[in-house]
């Protein structure tokens, strides 16, 4: 990435952290909330709100439908106003920015499928030109530069003279987020920007999205479903609990997601809505358990013999006295023992495993 066209990028070398990781955003006893309708008010949604973005970071906000994420957004990116406390952006207070200013400061990138299927990719991302160029949008020498370069950067170059409308989905939200470094915003917020993707598209946008927050020095926030990728790519995250109206005033928690797997906080967050998060697998499950069975060995066949456990009614917990163990010595060298046997039974594969289980379970 060349230094020359983005300026706000943190010169480092390729592939590790920024040099400094300064304060972006800040909200502070932040109370959020939507209008009720003509002279109904304000309905509040969440009233202990408190975290901080840094740049060179891609934090990734979790919520379940309902929680007040997008109004969360949409309070940070000026859309909406805060019913109480602050946010500041860059040391300066959010209401203290002029549109303009603001346009400089935040690029934003909404869910909504875009309607700009008329325009060339290098149309769109021009766009993000607009509040350099003034009203006219007169496009000069560094302009077209910067908007190749977003697009170069972001890996869809080469459609620059194809329709929009030509795009696929992943296409389609890369030039999306093409527009939004386009603008060379310090902070990037993006509403659910996987939300219409497939796997593969969803790990290359977060990867994206990571590797644009670490080499180009932005603070990068999204908010996502996709609790998968968001624990792989994310350098925090934010977990915003339901809103006072679901009968909760909890605070929103912010961590690095391995201190948030290892300190309970994501076990007590889905288990508020009777979801178990494993945090030995990372994965979500209905809050139902069966029985508990021990589950260790090389770590890839456990991982498998844990899923297919799962999936069959059992809880795969650590090895333990009292319950049946299974230790997978390799994917095709599997032991089953029980506490009423003395000799374990070794089997080739999984599926042979969990039958060993339940049939002992008879």
């Amino acid at each position: 990435m060349s230094t020359a066209v983005f300026s706000d990028v943190i010169s480092c070398p390729a592939g590790s952290a920024p040099a400094v990781q300064d304060c972006a955003l800040e909200a502070s006893g932040l109370s959020i909330g939507y209008p009720l309708g003509r002279g109904g008010g304000w309905k509040t949604v969440h009233s202990r709100v408190d975290f901080v973005l840094r740049r060179g970071e891609l934090t990734s906000l979790i919520g379940l439908n309902g929680a007040g994420k997008s109004t969360l957004l949409r309070t940070l990116c000026g859309f909406q106003p805060a019913l109480s406390g602050t946010v500041r952006v860059l040391g300066k207070e959010l209401q203290e920015y002029s549109s303009h200013e603001l346009a400089l400061t935040v690029g934003v990138v909404l869910t909504e499928r875009t309607g700009a299927g008329g325009l060339t990719v290098r149309e769109l991302v021009a766009l993000g030109r607009q509040p350099h160029t003034g009203f006219f949008g007169r496009l000069g020498e560094r302009d077209r530069e910067v908007v190749s370069e977003a697009m170069s950067a972001v890996g869809i170059g080469h459609k620059a003279e194809s329709y929009v409308s030509e795009l696929s989905d992943g296409e389609r939200q890369r030039a999306m987020i093409a527009k939004a470094l386009a603008q060379e915003c310090p902070v990037i917020v993006l509403d659910e920007p996987t939300a219409f993707l497939d796997v593969a598209s969803r790990i290359e946008t977060m990867s994206l999205l990571h590797d644009t927050a670490r080499r180009q020095g932005k603070a990068v926030l999204l908010s996502t479903h996709d609790i998968d990728n968001a624990l792989i790519f994310s350098d925090r995250l934010l977990l915003l609990p339901a809103g006072e109206g679901c009968g909760t005033d909890a605070p929103v928690v912010s961590g690095s997601p391995e201190d948030l797997v290892l300190d309970g906080s994501l076990k007590a967050f889905f288990g508020r809505r009777g979801m178990n998060f494993d945090v030995r697998s990372g994965q979500l499950s209905t809050g139902v358990s069966g029985p508990k069975v021990g589950v260790d060995g090389d770590s890839l066949t456990a991982r498998w013999m844990a899923n297919a456990l799962a999936r069959n009614g059992f809880t795969p917990v650590l090895p333990a006295e009292g319950i049946p163990c299974v230790r997978c010595l390799s994917p095709t060298c599997i032991e089953v023992s029980d506490p009423l046997s003395a000799t374990p039974v070794t089997v080739s594969c999984i599926s042979q495993a969990v039958m060993s289980v339940i049939s002992r379970q008879s």
